[in-house]
């Protein structure tokens, strides 16, 4: 349809080297043919929000609360929070990188009215677009990507600043019990680490299409290393043609970091492995797929 994005291509070739004419169909030029900008429900944003830590750039923050919030008769009332990594993309296509979101907004909107999964607030924290192989990685893979290994730095953030903003800004439940990390690819990778780093405050943990391939699976060996299973609700998936290659999101890697944490103690109602296929890595994929993550994550309370 003119106008729209349409899917991901994969052409797998033969043996050996094979030439292959094609043409591109449509490029995804926004500055000619936007896309639109459909927001759903409660949605604040704080702009510009600086870290104290002068290697982290400044970012925006994306804000959606649960329906009802408003409501005078939920004024005392107190939600959790999900943080999710990668915020441009998650709820706004005119943000989002080539125009797909992954429709947190449109999604957590309807499971919530519908009853599947717990009121919460869902808090998109913008990436810093060249600075996020550094932000979302815990150690530098060289030769390549020396400079990568910030993940500590920006999970101080996280945890010493953003969230203590939220939390004073809005209705939060403030308790490690309540709070959720989540993230795509690195933000995956990310996720998990700082959930291993701080379990004392966040809990629930959206491991979705990890790159468990940085630094030559260093997470899994950060899995190994624990004395028994931390007290983590973790979804974690991958699409069975998400790529191939060193740099890329392999079933194999996603099932070896399972086995991984069951090996350490986790049980299987606090630990989900779904291999969706056919799922690629991108954001129609992961949109596809967030409403199993949130009835996994935030399921309904009595």
């Amino acid at each position: 349809m003119l106008g729209q994005e349409i899917e991901d291509h994969v052409f797998r070739t033969g043996e050996g080297y094979e030439h292959v004419p094609f043409t591109v169909e449509w490029w995804a030029d926004f500055g000619s043919v936007p896309p639109p900008q459909v927001r759903t429900g409660l949605i604040d944003y704080l702009f510009g929000v600086k870290p104290k830590d002068e290697t982290l750039r400044e970012r925006d923050v994306i804000v959606w609360l649960p329906p009802g919030y408003d409501k005078e008769e939920n004024a005392s009332r107190h939600y959790p929070v999900l943080y999710m990594h990668d915020g441009q993309n998650l709820m706004d296509a005119t943000t989002a990188a080539y125009g797909r979101e992954w429709n947190v907004d449109e999604t957590a909107q309807q499971l919530v009215e519908a009853g599947e999964v717990e009121p919460l607030i869902i808090v998109g924290v913008y990436n810093a677009e060249e600075e996020r192989i550094a932000e979302y990685t815990h150690v530098p893979f060289p030769p390549k990507y020396s400079d990568a290994g910030r993940a500590d730095a920006y999970g101080r953030f996280l945890v010493e600043e953003l969230k203590p903003l939220i939390d004073a800004r809005y209705r939060t439940r403030k308790d490690a019990a309540s709070t959720g990390l989540a993230g795509s690819s690195l933000g995956g990778l990310v996720s998990l680490y700082l959930g291993l780093e701080y379990p004392n405050t966040f809990t629930r943990l959206g491991v979705i299409s990890p790159s468990v391939w940085w630094a030559d699976r260093d997470i899994i060996q950060r899995v190994e290393q624990l004395n028994g299973p931390l007290p983590l609700r973790i979804w974690e998936d991958i699409g069975t043609d998400e790529g191939t290659g060193e740099e890329a999101e392999t079933e194999t890697d996603a099932e070896d970091l399972y086995k991984a944490l069951k090996a350490k103690g986790w049980s299987d109602a606090n630990l989900k492995y779904t291999v969706v296929q056919g799922g690629r890595h991108n954001e129609k994929a992961w949109s596809e797929r967030f409403g199993d993550i949130l009835r996994f994550l935030f399921p309904p309370t009595p």
